[in-house]
């Protein structure tokens, strides 16, 4: 046995699994792999949000400016919706995957290069159908790199490491969004650039986390052929076989929800219910913004380093949730300005150990880990995705029959929070 060889069987016990590539990992990774993994995540976020945040809008003020507002809701809906079916999906895939590169390196790179096409068809569309086209294989594209990178967590991490880890992946996109805006005011001249420095960013970053995979095995065996039944599994978990992960679905849902309606709702707050000058939104949305991404990204770290030392989790998500739920109450209630920045200051440290928390108790609860694990992150994703969705699309009715009321609004989000802090204490595998 060779050095190379004698190492991977010292990382990982191999397991029974039928079709899959079975292993549980023994040896902790190396600060080197989470500081790439980190920045794995990092880039991706930075070539996904980089066109939400700020690059759609130039475009379709551009090539539609008469209808922008209609045609960017129609290229934001229906991009989100292609998150929605990829990243179940492009896991199953993975999971089934039979390669010498192994299950997750053909998708964790090409789906970097796939999202880097995406992104030039975004750059050059001259028409709505275009610039639509563009980002639903942006979207799919980043969606099956981050199947990839979300089974990573599970293939390669120890589980007295993976809150430390999910800590850093839980700051990974607050620092992709501030990275990739800079970006793209830097090089606002440059369409091209906007658009296509994050997604070579990205790429870079995972071809560096390609190479330091360790073990990243194929499947065992071809898996049998892929038909209908196995497609609509790609989306389907059944939660009287494995409740736990329901449970845990259920909260990352309701966290989401309240989520949702913060972040869809806030400049309409802060006009209505603040009186601030329209003009003036933007700017005090970015320095909200701007600092409730410094405390998630500082507890998002501290929250998964602590939840490894004791060896607990629902205690720290639960925890979180019910912090977060406070904090929309404070919004709600709150006709200040400053106790508005207070509130989101809260709800940054909030999210930030909720995520880096939330994240590990998934992956150890994960059902079926040695053949779907990929498939199953990708349905958890649904979780997230999902009130992003339903959220604003129920918020208008909510609001008119209540006057116009964000304080009802915000207190339904804390309601719907903190159901999720409960939600999250019927799992009964994980501490």
């Amino acid at each position: 046995m060779d050095d190379d060889k004698a190492e991977v069987a010292v990382a990982e016990m191999p397991q029974a699994g039928a079709g899959g590539y079975a292993w549980v990992c023994a040896r902790p990774v190396s600060r080197w792999f989470m500081v790439v993994y980190g920045l794995a995540y990092t880039g991706m976020w930075m070539a996904l949000l980089s066109p939400l945040l700020v690059g759609l809008a130039m475009r379709v003020q551009v090539i539609d400016p008469a209808h922008a507002d209609n045609s960017l809701s129609l290229v934001v809906g229906v991009g989100a919706l292609a998150a929605l079916f990829g990243n179940p999906f492009f896991g199953r895939l993975s999971d089934r995957t039979v390669s010498r590169f192994g299950a997750r390196r053909p998708w964790l790179v090409g789906g970097a290069l796939a999202g880097v096409a995406g992104l030039a068809l975004v750059a050059q569309a001259d028409s709505v159908p275009a610039l639509l086209l563009g980002w639903c294989v942006t979207q799919l594209a980043y969606n099956a790199q981050l199947a990839a990178l979300a089974a990573i967590l599970s293939d390669q991490v120890p589980p007295a490491q993976r809150g430390t880890v999910s800590g850093i992946v839980s700051i990974s996109l607050p620092v992709g969004m501030a990275v990739g805006t800079f970006l793209v005011q830097a090089f606002a001249t440059s369409t091209y650039a906007i658009f296509l420095l994050p997604g070579a960013i990205a790429l870079v970053s995972a071809l560096a986390l390609a190479a330091v995979l360790r073990g990243d095995r194929s499947a065992a065996t071809l898996a049998a052929p892929y038909g209908w039944r196995e497609f609509a599994g790609s989306f389907w978990i059944d939660p009287r076989r494995f409740p736990d992960f329901s449970w845990t679905w259920c909260s990352r849902f309701l966290q989401f929800a309240g989520v949702a309606l913060l972040l869809t709702y806030q400049e309409l707050y802060l006009i209505h219910q603040l009186h601030c000058p329209p003009h003036e939104a933007p700017h005090r949305i970015f320095l909200s913004t701007l600092l409730q991404s410094i405390m998630l990204a500082a507890f998002g770290v501290l929250g998964g380093r602590l939840s490894d030392a004791v060896g607990r989790r629902k205690a720290f998500v639960s925890g979180a949730a019910l912090l977060y739920a406070l904090a929309l109450l404070l919004i709600a209630l709150t006709r200040s300005f400053d106790w508005f920045l207070v509130g989101m200051a809260v709800t940054g440290i909030a999210q930030g150990a909720y995520l880096a928390v939330d994240l590990a108790l998934l992956t150890d609860v994960l059902p079926e880990r040695e053949t779907h694990a990929a498939r199953n992150l990708g349905i958890f994703n649904i979780a997230s995705v999902l009130p992003q969705l339903l959220m604003p699309a129920m918020a208008p009715g909510i609001l008119a029959m209540t006057g116009d009321s964000y304080a009802v609004l915000f207190g339904l989000a804390a309601i719907l929070v903190a159901a999720g802090a409960w939600t999250i204490q019927r799992v009964q595998g994980v501490r």
